[in-house]
């Protein structure tokens, strides 16, 4: 009987062994894996926007002038609606814009 137990014993010890070395190659397939992973693909970058009130200010007044330009570009669609008029009004208005934001924004004057 003690013979019997002891080849139990060494076939389940056996079997752990055989696991243990399936489970330690299939960990370093993953490790490898994630390796070449973190190589090719490039990790994201993420963009932090600046909290400060001067930064608040400019954000502000670049979405207002965003809306005006969006608000413009609708009034001209809406109220005359031909392409050439819209993309005449388009462009001068792409002209204009950096002229506004200094009129409008700027602190110096």
């Amino acid at each position: 009987m003690s013979k019997e137990r002891a080849r139990r014993r060494a076939e389940r010890e056996a079997e752990r062994a055989r696991a243990m070395r399936a489970n330690e190659a299939r960990q370093a397939r993953k490790a490898r894996r994630r390796a070449l992973v973190a190589r090719l693909v490039p990790r994201p970058v993420r963009f932090y926007r600046q909290g400060g009130l001067i930064a608040r200010r400019h954000r502000t007044q670049n979405g207002l002038v965003a809306l005006g330009f969006l608000l413009v570009q609708v009034l001209v669609w809406l109220i005359w609606g031909t392409f050439f008029l819209s993309f005449a009004v388009f462009v001068f208005s792409l002209l204009l814009a950096p002229v506004v934001v200094t009129l409008a924004f700027d602190r110096r004057i």
